[in-house]
């Protein structure tokens, strides 16, 4: 198997995570389509393989996997939410809160305006990115831990002004989860410079691996709580609160293997950005 084909496949099964914890949280409401579900693996194999072609990942090594899937995880998440929040025009009337742009809880119905502040939005998102990159080429002459700060917490922050952007209007202001995400980001930031020294990897490494543990925690967590962009509505397919625990084998063995291919690369003399690498 060549590398790309095998990054491929790290980016199907990284898909296959995502998609699995979107159908437990959705399906109730919304009920299962084969096209949603293959949607995330589709794209994240997409982004996987060309983040092999085109960087220095290595998937033949636990270091590299790992890196590769937390880095895939955050791309994928970044990509549809995008797609999702600017580009698709759906019927919102099934959300208590928008999944589409919207200005104080109040939907931007002009197609042409979603799409200019949905293009805008990307190219913020890219010049974070490319500004993350130049730094590599920047002695800055601080510590590492400050080095991933700066690097890894400016996707917790994007993260948290969306959620508050688009929450708050409804649910109010949440101090706890505003912190949250830069708090985690940071925190998953340290862990993947210690196996790279990358700073777009470390960047989009610690947004994925963020996402999937928040995601993890509010679905399995507390799978009875409904999400705020359901609250207050009935399941309008109820059968699928049996039928989602489905997906709860597949979810669990990409977590186990995820922190076994971790276990392996932090005990075979990991060489990132923390390590002097």
């Amino acid at each position: 198997m060549t590398d790309i084909a095998l990054g491929a496949l790290v980016g199907f099964v990284t898909g296959l995570h995502i998609a699995s914890w979107g159908m437990y949280k959705d399906a109730p409401h919304e009920g299962f389509t084969w096209r949603t579900w293959v949607r995330s693996p589709i794209v994240a194999a997409v982004a996987a393989a060309a983040l092999v072609a085109l960087t220095s990942i290595d998937p033949t090594t636990p270091a590299g996997l790992f890196v590769l899937f937390a880095v895939t995880y955050g791309t994928e998440r970044a990509v549809v939410e995008v797609y999702k929040s600017f580009f698709r025009s759906e019927d919102q009337s099934k959300y208590t809160i928008p999944m589409q742009f919207a200005i104080r809880g109040r939907v931007v119905e002009s197609v042409a305006a979603r799409w200019a502040a949905g293009v805008a939005y990307v190219v913020v998102g890219l010049l974070v990115l490319w500004g993350v990159y130049l730094l590599e080429g920047v002695d800055l002459g601080l510590h590492p831990i400050l080095i991933v700060l700066i690097v890894a917490s400016p996707g917790g922050w994007i993260s948290a002004f969306g959620g508050a952007w688009k929450d708050a209007p409804i649910e109010g202001f949440h101090t706890f989860k505003f912190f949250r995400s830069p708090f985690v980001s940071f925190s998953y930031g340290v862990l993947v410079a210690t196996l790279t020294d990358s700073y777009p990897f470390i960047f989009l490494g610690s947004i994925g691996l963020t996402v999937a543990t928040i995601e993890t925690y509010k679905t399995f967590f507390f799978p009875d709580r409904p999400r705020g962009k359901f609250q207050g509505k009935e399941p309008g397919f109820p059968e699928m609160l049996r039928r989602r625990q489905r997906v709860v084998p597949l979810f669990v063995s990409i977590w186990l293997a995820v922190l076994v291919c971790l276990a392996l690369a932090l005990t075979g003399s990991p060489d990132g950005l923390l390590l002097g690498g």
